[in-house]
């Protein structure tokens, strides 16, 4: 079964909470997976070749939260040819940028090589307050696309 790291950036702990939950149904499913809090460059480095997910919100300027900025930034000047990964984004479309966070992690993925699995997941809290209840079919579902 696949390993898949989970990197979370998170303001109010809701990404945190569909990190967590999204770890269960994977693990539940027979992959290994592990979620990063505070996520490091060093740790990103060790899925390089298996699978990332990344859940974020977005901050009402559109932005990525300050907890995974360091890693975004890290991130910028490399390749990742070899990197599969999935995006779950939370935002709210009462904003401008909607989803902005988790779009502008996709942008640079992809700029660098990597291969999305599926489609990325855009979960919007005015519509959905419970988040995990929409992001937990969709982990569900991806996780079937890991090899």
């Amino acid at each position: 079964m696949a390993e898949v790291g989970i990197f979370v950036g998170a303001m109010y702990g809701n990404s945190l909470l569909v990190a967590e939950e999204a770890q269960t149904i994977l693990s539940n499913q027979g992959h290994t997976a592990k979620v990063f809090e505070d996520p490091q460059v060093g740790e990103w480095e060790e899925y390089i070749g298996k699978y990332v997910l990344v859940v974020t919100s977005t901050t009402g300027q559109g932005d990525l939260p300050d907890s995974i900025v360091p890693l975004f930034n890290d991130l910028k000047d490399m390749y990742q040819p070899h990197l599969r990964y999935g995006i779950i984004a939370l935002g709210d479309s009462t904003y401008a940028n909607f989803c902005g966070g988790g779009k502008t992690f996709d942008a640079l993925l992809q700029e660098q090589g990597a291969q999305r699995i599926g489609d990325m997941l855009m979960i919007d809290a005015s519509e959905d307050p419970e988040p995990e209840g929409v992001s937990n079919p969709w982990v569900a579902q991806w996780a079937t696309l890991l090899k």
